[in-house]
């Protein structure tokens, strides 16, 4: 089987994952038990989003610890995606905002760590990363499309007719749709679980670094990063970023739903934006050679907050809200993939899984605590009935993140100063 091939089916599966149940989250747990889903509140719909991503990007530095010094990379990916899936299977079963809390804390902690070690590994078998990893990366955009489509089209409707809107087969949702969303996770824990065994046995083989490459704590090694400020300002910057990322998944679903959209129709209306995703992962290669980080990082900002700028808009149509979702792919490509190439340029090879882990801390650990804290924020300065947004509110609400992402692509092409140049020659002739 062939490298390329195998290295793109690992990051189809390892999006499909999350994909597969991620986006119908801000749905299924705050809709009413009498319509099928778990009745949480809107501060629980956030800590369970938040608090077990946080907890496993915290911890996942930890695992690049192990793949830098003591334990093969495939291997790891392996035993940590196949407990994956026994525990989501379990979650799928629960009713309760503690088993919930609980048992996705212990899956996620599995899980995001997987993120890094998958770019590392990947990077770590490609001749020219930079050029090379969005090619792989976009099969995790696929994968994450493919889940969005297939779920509802198999799951959630009947009657498939032909559609305009994506995923361009549209049916007359399940009487029980709201109920059925929440089967989303056990087909993900179904899924880690065959993911686990691929990588196992069929990706290459990526043992730790020798140990002439650097002894001691790989982590240790990883944190002397700090003494540069490019990678000091790259990770305050994705801290913020992260914070409005995140919050798009805490509350897109509800809000589409709010502006009009049929429940079923809310995960082919998101991957819009991994189709638009496929299209500049394709381009980022190009991007990066001829703007370099700084203005193609700083441009997946601003994309950042034109989104939610139109989202702020909430007297427009609900295709203009869905058709905004095209800039995700600017937003995440140009600024999150790009980010994830400059930490592999900017890392010594002996800590690169380290450094990845480090950078996934701050996205998917700091990132969503504080996201968590601002969505709270941003509820109570915005319109509610009975502890939830209304669409008014939703209009506050996109506003103020849109001025956070603003604010940070300014800071980010101003000072912002790319030191692998500095270091290795001319990085466009790379």
């Amino acid at each position: 089987m062939p490298l390329k091939f195998r290295l793109n089916v690992m990051m189809f599966l390892e999006y499909a994952v999350k994909g597969l149940w991620f986006p119908l989250a801000s749905v299924f747990l705050t809709a009413s038990v009498a319509d099928g889903g778990l009745g949480f509140t809107e501060t629980e719909k956030g800590r369970i989003i938040a608090i077990p991503f946080a907890v496993g990007a915290i911890l996942s530095p930890f695992v690049g610890q192990l793949c830098d010094r003591y334990f093969s990379a495939q291997r790891t990916l392996g035993v940590l995606l196949i407990l994956t899936g026994i525990l989501m299977s379990i979650t799928a079963q629960q009713t309760t905002f503690l088993a919930w809390l609980i048992l996705g804390t212990a899956f996620a902690i599995l899980y995001v760590p997987t993120v890094s070690v998958t770019n590392s590994l990947a990077m770590s078998h490609l001749k020219n990363p930079k050029a090379e990893f969005p090619g792989v990366r976009v099969w995790g955009t696929i994968g994450w499309i493919a889940v969005a489509w297939l779920f509802p089209m198999i799951w959630l409707q009947h009657d498939l007719k032909p559609q305009w809107m994506p995923p361009f087969l549209k049916g007359i949702e399940q009487a029980d749709v709201t109920a059925r969303m929440i089967d989303s996770v056990l087909v993900a824990g179904v899924l880690a679980v065959v993911y686990g065994v691929f990588c196992f046995f069929l990706l290459p083989n990526t043992p730790p670094a020798e140990k002439s490459e650097g002894q001691g704590l790989a982590l240790k090694q990883a944190l002397g990063l700090f003494r540069k400020p490019s990678f000091v300002l790259v990770l305050v910057i994705s801290l913020l970023i992260a914070m409005v990322h995140t919050i798009y998944f805490f509350q897109m679903g509800s809000f589409l739903v709010a502006a009009g959209l049929d429940r079923a129709d809310v995960m082919p209306a998101m991957s819009l934006g991994q189709f638009s995703e496929i299209a500049v992962m394709g381009m980022l290669g190009g991007f990066l050679k001829r703007f370099g980080f700084r203005w193609t990082m700083a441009f997946g900002a601003l994309c950042y907050a034109l989104r939610y700028l139109v989202f702020s808009q909430t007297d427009l149509p609900v295709w203009a809200h869905v058709s905004a979702q095209l800039l995700h792919g600017f937003c995440f490509a140009c600024f999150f993939a790009a980010a994830f190439i400059y930490v592999d340029r900017i890392a010594p090879k002996a800590v690169k899984h380290s450094a990845q882990t480090l950078y996934t801390l701050v996205m998917f650990g700091l990132g969503p605590i504080l996201a968590s804290r601002l969505n709270s924020w941003l509820a109570t300065r915005s319109d509610t009935v009975e502890g939830k947004l209304t669409l008014a509110g939703y209009g506050t609400y996109w506003q103020i993140a849109g001025w956070v992402a603003l604010g940070c692509a300014i800071v980010f092409a101003i000072f912002f100063r790319d030191e692998t140049e500095d270091e290795t020659g001319a990085l466009a002739r790379k």
